[in-house]
């Protein structure tokens, strides 16, 4: 039926006066513009302008729909008519304010069609508003975030709403890559050569302490009390602190040879929590099919560990060659010496040997030197390299893996723990461990090659 839709001449008739208006002000913009300065005097000006009629065109076929559509809607007549309320609603076409009518009953307490119809009934602003928080928010502060979307989409948000709306976000995002509903955007078939390499690392993220948390608590209690505020906090008891300064976060990725695609995912939970992450999205982008399938990662016990029992698939798990290389030369400055040519000999006539011969030959080398030196810091450090590459055998068969054509360097991991992180670290940040994990999971979907796919899904929602 097209009696519940707005026509453009009836648009046209309610905008009347406003397009006079628009008209008007850009005509005097451009007639006190001076000589030279046409567009740096009048750009501003037109742009509020429009921003202005924007909103107001938004609002009155809003209304213009909504008056159709009650006057169509039939109304369960235990519902009692309690009169028009307004409320706002945030959109990218800026804060519009729409009357509805709210309705009541004992049974179900106050009831409002039109928001469930407009769809503001679960959400303060829209899908995009939504995606330019949470865009803006992924490089920059949330004081920063309000200031440029003021600037840059005239959208009026102050930093608290903002953190809420992005935290929410993550949240959401991590409950939809829970329940299946946001998938990698790959799978072993679109790899270069059916080829998939994982990694896994720890990251720190700094934390709010308890401590920390209840010295905020009375400064912002003292401040209220100075400028005769109420306490907007909810009642119930506050959430707790952490009971140390950092926490390890854990990062999974999988991607392919030429680095084309890429999937990673983060977490605050423990190696088990991340293991089932690691099964979890392996199963999702079809690792088992893939034609080669390996992992690079640091020397971590506990990520071999996951490997083993949740990708028992893999062709092989190599120790990244540059974690080997930083063993090394700690061994050979403790033998030769910070910065000196012994030790940067030693260093490199050792790494170049496990690189083209292996690690059972890095490991005979290192027997005339423990032999040699059968006590003290000097015996430790290459008693340690040598338990350290010798658990490791079978991941440091380095000439092997580069005649097979496999990536030795664990560095697209290293790099996703930068970029999933580099918004918790900023200086002076200090999150709570479960809206940090929400940052990192609006981080994942962005360098995942998932961010316009899970905001179109929040749009068709």
């Amino acid at each position: 039926m097209e009696c519940n839709r707005v026509s453009a001449e009836e648009l046209k008739r309610v905008m009347a006066e406003d397009f006079d208006r628009l008209a008007e002000e850009i005509a005097k913009a451009m007639n006190v513009a001076r000589d030279g300065r046409i567009i740096a005097d009048t750009e501003e000006l037109v742009r509020e302008a429009n921003a202005e009629f924007r909103q107001r065109m938004y609002e009155k076929a809003l209304s213009l729909l909504q008056q159709k559509q009650e006057a169509f809607s039939p109304r369960d007549k235990a519902l009692r008519n309690k009169g028009m309320q307004p409320t706002t609603h945030h959109t990218v076409n800026g804060r519009i304010l729409i009357s509805r009518t709210v309705y009541w009953s004992r049974k179900t307490g106050p009831v409002i069609p039109m928001d469930r119809w407009l769809g503001i009934d679960a959400q303060r602003h829209s899908p995009g508003v939504r995606e330019m928080c949470c865009r803006e928010a992924l490089h920059c502060s949330f004081k920063v975030t309000s200031e440029n979307l003021e600037r840059t989409a005239q959208l009026s948000i102050d930093d608290r709403a903002i953190r809420q709306v992005v935290e929410n976000q993550g949240r959401a995002i991590l409950a939809a890559q829970q329940d299946g509903s946001l998938n990698p955007s790959f799978t072993a078939a679109d790899c270069t050569n059916q080829t998939i390499i994982t990694g896994a690392d720890g990251v720190m993220v700094p934390q709010v302490t308890e401590q920390q948390k209840r010295k905020r608590r009375a400064t912002e209690s003292a401040k209220r009390a100075k400028q005769g505020r109420l306490p907007t906090a909810r009642p119930g008891r506050p959430k707790s602190g952490s009971d140390g300064p950092y926490k390890e976060f854990k990062i999974f990725s999988l991607y392919d040879s030429d680095k084309s695609h890429c999937h990673v995912v983060g977490t605050s939970g423990d190696h088990e929590t991340l293991g089932r992450l690691m099964r979890r999205e392996a199963r999702r982008v079809q690792l088992g099919q893939a034609k080669v399938k390996y992992a690079v990662s640091d020397g971590a016990e506990w990520i071999a560990r996951q490997y083993r029992q949740q990708l028992p698939m893999l062709d092989e798990h190599i120790l990244d060659y540059y974690h080997l290389r930083e063993h090394v030369i700690e061994t050979s400055q403790v033998l030769y010496g910070e910065n000196t040519r012994k030790a940067e000999n030693w260093r490199e006539d050792l790494v170049s040997c496990v690189w083209e011969q292996g690690s059972l030959v890095m490991l005979h080398r290192l027997e005339p030197y423990l032999r040699h030196h059968r006590s003290g810091p000097k015996h430790e450090a290459l008693k340690s390299l040598q338990n350290y590459v010798g658990k490791r055998v079978a991941m440091t068969d380095y000439p092997k893996f580069r005649a097979l054509g496999y990536d030795c360097g664990s560095g697209p991991t290293e790099s996703c723990c930068g970029t999933l992180t580099g918004r918790l670290k900023g200086p002076g940040m200090r999150w709570d461990r479960d809206n940090a994990e929400s940052i990192m999971a609006l981080a994942g979907i962005y360098h995942s090659n998932l961010w316009r796919t899970y905001w179109k899904s929040e749009q068709a929602a």
